[in-house]
This record gives C-alpha cells, sequence and structure tokens, in this order.
C-alpha cells in the first residue's frame, strides 16, 4: 500500500469537514507526541493520526483509507511492544479521544468507549460499588485486553474478560457499523471474544458487574532469593487450593539498579482482612524484605502492577505456559540468568519475569468453543517484560528474550509438555507464534468468519489468521 502524502492528508481533512475528528500530520505542533507508544520500539513516522470521537467518525476514516489503499491501524492503549497500533507512513485511527464510561447500577452493566483504559473502567464502576473483571495493569488499554481474552484479579471467580463481555459496537473492514452480541451478529460475537482484534475496530463495549463494595487484600512483598523453596512450596498449594477469591503473581524484579534481583509476590484476595491473611500466613511466615500488603479498594489494586506508564523507554513482552507443580532448578536457573541480565545492563530496573497464578475453575468451565478464545486450561500465564533505553542493545534483549522462554519450554513444567497446541496468551505472543498454537479447534471457524468479515484481511496486525505460521519458537 503507498505512504500517505500530503494530499492525502488534505483530501482527508475534507473528507471529514463537519466531523470532530482532528488530523494531525508531520509539522503539526503535537505530532512527536502522538506518535509515541508505551514502547519506543514501536515508535513510528506515521503519515497522519486522526484523533476520532465517535463511531461513525471511525467509519468515515475506515472507508477513506480503503478507497485510496492507504494502510491504517489502530491506537487505543498504545501498550503493545509487536508495533500493532503505529505504522510507517500510514494512517493512525487513534481511539484516545473516545475515553467515556458509563455504569448503569439498575442492570449492572458498564458501557465503556473503545479508547478507555482499565482506570476509567474501575473508577466509574467504584462510584456505586461495582466492579468489572479487567486487566491487572489499569493504564491498558479496555478494548485490547478484552477482544484477545484477557484475565484479571476476579477471573478466579468471574471468568475471563472476554466471557463479561455482553455486547460491541464495532466498525468493519468496509467501514459498516455493527452491533454483536448475543441477540445479534452471533457469530461476529463469538469471533471478537477471543480474536476481535482481526474482526474490526470495536469503538463501545458493554460488561457485565459485580457487587464489590467493600476493599480487597493486595499489595506486594519482596522476598531474598533463598527464601524461593518456600515460595514454591506455597504456589504449588495455591494451585491444590484453587481459591475462587485469590491469586498470586510472583517471579523476578530487581528493586531498584542498585539491588540483585529479589523474588517480588503480588498477593490479591476478595474477602475480610483475617480471611486474606489467613491464607497467606504460610507465605508472610517466609519473612519478606518488605511487606507493603494491606486492605485496599479494587482501584488501588489494580494500579500496583502498572510499569513504567509514562511512554519512555524500550520494551519487549512476551509470555508462555506452565502446568504446576513448578521446578525450584527451573526458578533458580530462570534467576540466574535474568539477574545477569539486570547486572549487564542496569537500567533494565522495570525488567520483570512474573508467573500468573489466577485459579482456573470458572475458565474451564466454559467450552473451548463457546467463544473464540481457546486459552482454558489447567495452567497458567507467565509474562516476561524487558525494559532498556539503549537502541543498540535491541537485538540482544530480544535474544534475552527468546532465551529466558526457550528455558521454560525446555523444562518439564512448560504446558505444552501435556497441551501441544497450548503456547501463549493471545495478548502476550507476537506474530512469531502461529495462529494455530493460539486458537486451536477455534481457528478454522475464525478463518472462515474472516472471509466474511473481512475478505481481504485488512485487520492482520495482531494475529494473521489467514496466512498462519506454525513456529512455535
Amino acid at each position: 500500500m503507498p505512504f500517505m502524502s500530503y494530499s492525502h492528508v488534505l483530501e482527508l481533512r475534507r473528507w471529514l469537514e463537519g466531523t470532530r475528528a482532528n488530523v494531525i500530520c508531520y509539522g503539526s505542533d503535537d505530532y512527536a507526541e502522538k506518535i509515541k507508544r508505551w514502547s519506543d520500539t514501536c515508535e513510528r513516522d506515521a503519515g497522519a493520526i486522526v484523533e476520532v470521537t465517535s463511531t461513525s467518525e471511525v467509519s468515515e476514516v475506515v472507508k477513506f483509507a480503503r478507497k485510496q489503499h492507504i494502510n491504517f491501524v489502530t491506537e487505543a492503549g498504545g501498550h503493545s511492544t509487536t508495533g500493532s497500533s503505529a505504522t510507517h507512513g500510514g494512517l493512525v485511527i487513534s481511539l484516545t479521544k473516545m475515553r467515556r464510561v458509563l455504569t448503569d447500577p439498575a442492570s449492572r452493566t458498564v458501557c465503556v468507549q473503545g479508547g478507555a483504559i482499565w482506570d476509567d473502567v474501575n473508577e466509574s464502576a467504584a462510584a456505586y460499588g461495582l466492579a468489572v473483571v479487567g486487566s491487572t495493569a489499569s493504564h491498558t488499554g479496555v478494548a485490547g485486553t478484552t477482544l484477545g481474552g484477557g484475565f484479571g484479579w476476579l477471573t478466579g471467580r468471574y471468568g475471563l474478560i472476554s466471557d463479561n463481555l455482553l455486547s460491541v459496537r464495532m466498525v468493519l473492514a468496509d467501514g459498516t457499523i455493527a452491533e454483536a452480541s448475543d441477540e445479534s451478529h452471533q457469530d461476529l460475537f463469538w469471533a471478537v471474544r477471543g480474536a476481535g482484534q482481526a474482526f474490526g475496530i470495536v469503538t463501545e463495549l458493554v460488561f457485565r458487574a459485580y457487587d464489590l463494595d467493600g476493599p480487597v487484600y493486595g499489595g506486594t512483598l519482596i522476598f531474598t532469593v533463598d527464601r524461593l523453596p518456600g515460595i514454591l512450596e506455597f504456589a504449588n498449594r495455591f494451585d491444590e487450593q484453587q481459591d475462587q477469591d485469590s491469586g498470586l503473581f510472583f517471579g523476578l524484579a530487581a528493586p531498584s539498579a542498585a539491588d540483585r534481583t529479589a523474588i517480588l509476590v503480588l498477593p490479591f484476595y476478595n474477602g475480610s482482612q483475617e480471611k486474606a491473611e489467613e491464607f497467606f500466613a504460610p507465605l508472610i511466615s517466609l519473612g519478606p524484605s518488605k511487606n507493603k500488603t494491606s486492605m485496599m479498594s479494587y482501584t488501588e489494586l489494580n494500579r500496583i502492577a502498572n510499569v513504567d506508564p509514562v511512554p519512555e523507554g524500550r520494551k519487549c513482552f512476551t509470555g508462555t505456559k506452565v502446568s504446576m507443580p513448578l521446578d525450584r532448578h527451573l526458578i533458580c536457573d530462570l534467576w540466574e540468568h535474568f539477574d545477569a541480565i539486570m547486572e549487564q545492563y542496569p537500567r533494565s530496573k522495570n525488567s520483570v519475569l512474573m508467573f500468573q497464578l489466577i485459579p482456573y475453575g470458572k475458565t474451564i468451565s466454559v467450552p473451548i468453543d463457546a467463544t473464540a478464545c481457546a486459552d482454558r486450561g489447567r495452567y497458567y500465564n507467565v509474562a516476561l517484560l524487558l525494559c532498556w533505553y539503549d537502541p543498540e542493545h535491541d537485538a540482544a534483549m530480544h535474544t534475552y528474550m527468546r532465551a529466558l522462554l526457550s528455558r521454560i519450554k525446555k523444562s518439564a513444567c512448560f504446558a505444552g509438555k501435556n497441551e501441544p497446541a497450548v503456547q501463549a496468551n493471545a495478548n502476550f505472543a507476537g506474530q512469531e507464534i502461529g495462529a494455530s498454537y493460539l486458537f486451536r479447534d477455534n481457528l478454522p471457524r475464525l478463518q472462515a468468519l474472516k472471509r466474511k468479515y473481512d475478505p481481504h484481511n485488512v485487520f492482520s496486525k495482531w494475529h494473521n489468521l489467514i496466512s498462519h505460521t506454525e513456529n512455535q519458537s
């Protein structure tokens, strides 16, 4: 597809006359700010950015881009480290001005515009004593997290984020506006719950909300590495308990540039302080070097895992899956290699490798073919985020990332040992992992629906469902 020329920009502005959409191009005062992303590795010189304010404006921009054969992408939260929300020379449809959230306490539903972040949702719902199953990082975009399946602290009791989605409003590849729910476009609604980014631009989402008018237990614990055996013992027992109101993230992190890699633990419990402290007593008894746990609001809880919310620095993010029990030798091996990276690159202090233990009983109670999201099994996510600043270190950091993942995949804990199709959460994976390893037996139906709703494969920057590869590395 051709790059956007300045004549294209002028024509686009004429096309959008009478709307509130704002067209920004190279030379505009705020152009440099508008092409920034959470990771500097994803910054691209876009031909133009259109800040839209309504679904109809999104529709018009898509129609223009298709008519002019111009490549376009969508920006909402801008957190993808694969570059799926950026384009070199193409058109960015920015939803960042569409962040309105409306909570209806009577129906216990929350209506969210496509550019909102989870903090917007949490604050709106909390005002009515409600909560939505949402991301554990509240500065990420609502739409992207949801459409890829997504999980959060409340997933143990209420299921995946996408399982709590009631309807969407979206713009399809030809600019058509569609409503999808259990009552309308049921096949499309099936697809968007797990693979939504591959079918259009979602401009509005309606979620089911739940009563949560009291505080929850959460915070951070930091342990020295010699406490690892006890932490693993607790984690393996956590898996056996499958308490729907609990959650446990733990892994490797450097508290500061001056510190050696430590074991970072994020506990969660939706219940009384007494019950929470009883549940986590075996963990606390190990003697953390820092204990910043307490009762807090659900909104505050979901801000704990936010890493560097200012779009500064270079990042790569990926993940895989593990089954229990976890092996101490694997975690020690990962600690040694992760610590060596932090020693060599001291400005990488925001890097983390986290085992994310969310009880899976509710998730696996939903059949794999009930929605497009096939990420349902007796396993847990592993998230790896590496952060750095110097572009000269790009290749080295991606090499380290692959090496750390390789160690997990070669271990007996790797979920793919028992379930060959399981590779990673779709929101964690880049296009180096083939779509069949993410969507499993749901892929043929997704491909058929792509031919119906997006026959020219316009939406392919997230995961390419048509020309998928089978690379598992």
